[in-house]
């Protein structure tokens, strides 16, 4: 996005997060425990939400939405840390974090398997994985549709795939999907996930932490 990109997305997403996003983050944050990655933090929007947390690491490659988000840290009562960064390359140790948070950023991650696999390396076995995301349609003409304009929205929204199959992506990870949530005929999906990964076929190099 341009320097008027995070203000734009403020505002074209205000309506939706009025009217019905703001609940389903709520909801969903409400279950995050312990030490927090939340991957895509954006404009902050779900700065004000956590509750029940010990610490949020809050990682962002995005310059201005970061700079956006600093006014939403006077809203948290909890420690936000926040960083550039990518979700492909986390700067944390191995088993860092209770619980990992993203949400609506999925679309925008240029190799999420790689995000995928991060995230896994960073979270501690049988740590929370939390997701509201949009995703591929079920419906063949509107999932074909999505096919179709995805090209064209991706130059205009950031990089946004709007035909990205963020469900599919972790079911063939080794993260357990216990929880799935669709809204508005499963264009949007909150999903809740088990990290299982194997600790024996964990990294051994895992990166500085923060």
């Amino acid at each position: 996005m341009k320097k008027w990109g995070p203000m734009l997305y403020d505002c074209t997403m205000a309506p939706l997060e009025k009217v019905r996003f703001r609940k389903i983050r709520a909801t969903l944050i409400n279950k995050a425990t312990g030490r927090v990655l939340e991957v895509g933090s954006g404009t902050g929007v779900n700065f004000p939400l956590y509750h029940k947390v010990t610490r949020v690491d809050a990682i962002e490659p995005n310059p201005s939405m970061k700079k956006q988000a600093t006014r939403r840290l006077k809203q948290s009562k909890i420690s936000i840390h926040m960083t550039n960064g990518n979700a492909e390359i986390l700067p944390y140790e191995n088993n860092t974090f209770d619980t990992a948070v993203a949400t609506l950023v999925f679309c925008t991650i240029p190799d999420p398997q790689k995000a995928i696999d991060e995230i896994q390396r960073v979270c501690r076995p049988n740590s929370s994985i939390l997701l509201f995301e949009h995703v591929k349609m079920n419906q063949s003409l509107l999932g074909k549709t999505q096919d179709i304009l995805t090209p064209v929205w991706k130059r205009i929204c950031d990089g946004c795939h709007l035909n990205r199959n963020t469900l599919e992506l972790l079911k063939a990870s080794n993260i357990e999907v216990v929880r799935v949530e669709s809204y508005y005929k499963g264009l949007f999906l909150v999903i809740e996930g088990v990290n299982r990964k194997d600790t024996d076929s964990n990294p051994k190099n895992g990166h500085e932490q923060l």
